[in-house]
């Protein structure tokens, strides 16, 4: 890695960068950094001096990294465009989101930690904005991965920055009793490992410091004057097993006197956080009281490592388990030795770092966290669900994107709503993709069930007939789809299709899968001596007969997965139509003994049908139809337009191919939720 970055980068590059490498270095040392580390923040130091990355041949672990130190820059401005009272724990989770290797976190911290050590001895705006991004931003992210030498650093400096009075007045008396303190430490250390000793328990006592700003915070918190902090002075006391620590906690209460209401068992009832310890505050030598910890050396490491969740105590929020589980990673990383199980746990990376969360903007630079495959839609129930209901369209980064568009961490949704709007019910319908949040589909659900029983029974009774009319079956029995679903009348069906618990499509296929012809009985056909002979298309099962001719009737377009029924013709072989279709009900009426029991194999294959899509005639309205049909995995055989209307209207005649009646089904609902398009419906 030092060898490419000589042959990369021109020579006194240190000199150049804005901020010195050698104090970056430093501190990346301090948490074992690799070789990746160093050298991307190296790179990060040639691109703040001017030299253009772009025309660097590198590898992509390191433009992954540099990437991610520069999605900092938009954190940095969304905080200063949110101002006091922005939102800092969805920025927070924002920048880690667009971290796609958590190994940028340290860089950027230590990077922040050189430039805010040179704002702290200025005075002004800037050194004030540093520090508030700070307070907001870095230090907590230092606390969330458990990288402690840095965290009390940037907490201290921010406070001397935005509370500089505050800050010298506990400096100054922090330093008047520090000596006072330490010493004081040195005795409870000597006689509590004494007692230890002489109970043969073997244990690692050591004082614990308090930084300025957590002793400020807490002060601020539990509303106590400097003389009023117990922990001030505080000992930890480490030893091997659990019943080691209520031994030591017997030893610490027979040498000092315990105070009242100061003692919490979290080993026998952890934090949420599943941190676990013994905390007691004793009256010690000379009357003076002091904090005593006491935990296993494994309940140490847990409280140090965290499993990414002991930032929920410090900082109060409520955690996410997909960045707990990044911040783990990082968090065994950093403490990792260098050895070969740094390559093993890094070779974990691409496991542990999924992404299950999206992080997008409002237009005002607000943070939304959503479940990964959200959509515009989703994005509107989230910020508020009236918002959701009379969403219309959206924009992301300033282009209008479809409802059902994936959102992506980092984009800027600007939902377009209208004056007064209620949801639609295909929002709800199994297959079309506009709402991936269980919340947002729940507040749909909750919409249309508050209309009365009559309006729901209404719109279902349109979904259904409007669907069955697609499908050919506007005539059809609804008790198959009755018994599928355990349904007592057609009136409950209607009400459970406009409420979306059952889509239309799925009446379609109960009443199809109850149309189906029973199994073919053998008997002989009459078959004409001179028609040619030749198998039946794969997949399509003619009771009784082998070599026939079989064509599919042009009138009604069967589908595989369709009821069908084969007429024997006279020159033709034989046609297979759909079990409703009307010429057919002709034909048999006529020679009912050329009707002949087909069926569909599991092998069928494509077969063409023809749709015809209505809509209102507008800029990239085919281009959209047919993106969609593509999408769909359909292949698409003609397709003709009879022109505009006066009044706008535009009917499209499409012939396509398709596996079976389902993907029709699901197309033709597609195609009707599209912008603009007020029918699609299957041709004949």
């Amino acid at each position: 890695m030092r060898a490419w970055l000589a042959t990369a980068l021109p020579q006194g590059i240190s000199d150049q960068a804005a901020l010195p490498l050698p104090a970056i270095f430093e501190l990346l040392a301090g948490l074992n950094a690799d070789a990746d580390m160093l050298a991307a923040a190296v790179l990060d130091a040639a691109r703040s001096s001017g030299i253009d990355m772009r025309g660097i041949d590198m590898p992509a672990r390191l433009r992954q990294l540099l990437d991610g130190l520069e999605a900092e820059s938009q954190v940095r401005a969304l905080h200063a465009e949110q101002g006091q009272g922005g939102d800092p724990e969805g920025l927070r989770r924002l920048l880690l989101a667009m971290s796609q290797d958590l190994r940028v976190v340290p860089i950027l911290l230590a990077r922040h930690l050189v430039r805010l050590r040179g704002a702290s001895v200025e005075e002004g705006e800037d050194a004030r904005t540093l520090a508030r991004l700070t307070r907001d931003i870095h230090a907590p992210l230092a606390n969330r991965l458990g990288i402690w030498q840095l965290k009390w650093e940037l907490e201290d400096l921010s406070f001397r920055v935005l509370e500089p009075e505050q800050y010298r007045r506990l400096a100054r008396l922090m330093d008047d009793t520090r000596r006072g303190r330490e010493s004081y430490i040195e005795v409870v250390k000597s006689a509590l490992g004494e007692a230890l000793a002489t109970h043969g328990i073997d244990a690692e006592v050591a004082g614990r410091s308090k930084h300025l700003y957590s002793v400020w915070r807490k002060m601020q918190k539990k509303h106590l004057a400097f003389e009023g902090l117990h922990d001030l002075r505080a000992v930890r006391v480490l030893v091997d097993t659990t019943p080691e620590c209520y031994a030591v906690l017997g030893l610490v209460h027979a040498l000092w006197m315990p105070v009242p209401g100061e003692f919490d068992d979290y080993i026998a009832r952890p934090k949420a956080n599943d941190y676990r310890s013994l905390h007691t505050c004793v009256s010690g030598p000379e009357g003076k009281v002091v904090e005593v910890q006491i935990r296993t050396r494994e309940m140490h490491r847990h409280a140090e490592l965290g499993v990414a969740a002991h930032w929920r105590y410090k900082e109060g929020g409520a955690g996410d388990v997909a960045l707990e589980r990044k911040v783990a990673w990082m968090r065994r990383l950093l403490d990792a030795a260098r050895d070969e199980s740094d390559a093993e746990l890094r070779a974990d990376l691409d496991q542990e770092l999924v992404e299950e969360r999206v992080y997008a903007l409002t237009p005002k630079g607000e943070v939304i966290d959503l479940p990964a495959g959200a959509t515009p839609l989703d994005f509107a129930y989230r910020v508020h669900t009236d918002i959701g209901h009379r969403c219309r369209g959206a924009k992301v980064d300033g282009r209008i994107v479809p409802l059902d568009y994936k959102l992506a961490t980092g984009e800027r949704v600007e939902v377009m709503v209208g004056k007064t709007g209620e949801p639609r019910r295909d929002w709800l319908l199994p297959g079309n993709r506009f709402l991936a949040s269980p919340r947002s589909r729940e507040k749909v659900r909750a919409w249309f069930r508050r209309l009365d029983r009559d309006r729901n029974q209404q719109a279902g009774r349109e979904m259904l007939e409007r669907e069955l009319k697609r499908m050919g079956l506007s005539d059809a029995d609804l008790a198959p789809a009755l018994a599928r679903f355990h349904l007592d009348s057609v009136d409950e069906l209607q009400v459970q299709v406009a409420l979306g618990e059952i889509g239309p499509s799925q009446v379609v296929r109960a009443l199809n899968d109850a149309r189906r012809p029973p199994e073919p009985v053998t008997e002989e056909m009459p078959v004409a001596a001179s028609r040619p002979a030749q198998s039946a298309p794969a997949g399509v099962s003619v009771g009784g007969v082998d070599n026939l001719l079989v064509n599919v009737a042009r009138c009604c377009q069967p589908l595989p997965g369709e009821p069908v029924v084969g007429y024997l013709t006279r020159s033709r072989g034989l046609s297979l139509h759909r079990a409703n279709c009307a010429a057919l009900k002709r034909m048999s009426a006529r020679e009912p003994e050329r009707l002949m029991p087909v069926d569909w194999g599991d092998a069928a294959p494509r077969q063409g049908v023809d749709i015809v899509v209505d809509g209102i005639d507008r800029k990239g309205w085919l281009r959209d139809v047919s993106n969609l049909i593509a999408q769909e995995g359909v292949m698409v055989r003609a397709i003709r337009g009879d022109g505009a209307s006066r009044d706008g209207r535009q009917r499209l005649l499409i012939g396509v191919e398709v596996r079976d009646i389902g993907q029709l089904s699901q197309l033709l609902g597609k195609l009707s939720a599209l912008p603009g398009v007020l029918d699609a419906r299957r041709g004949g």
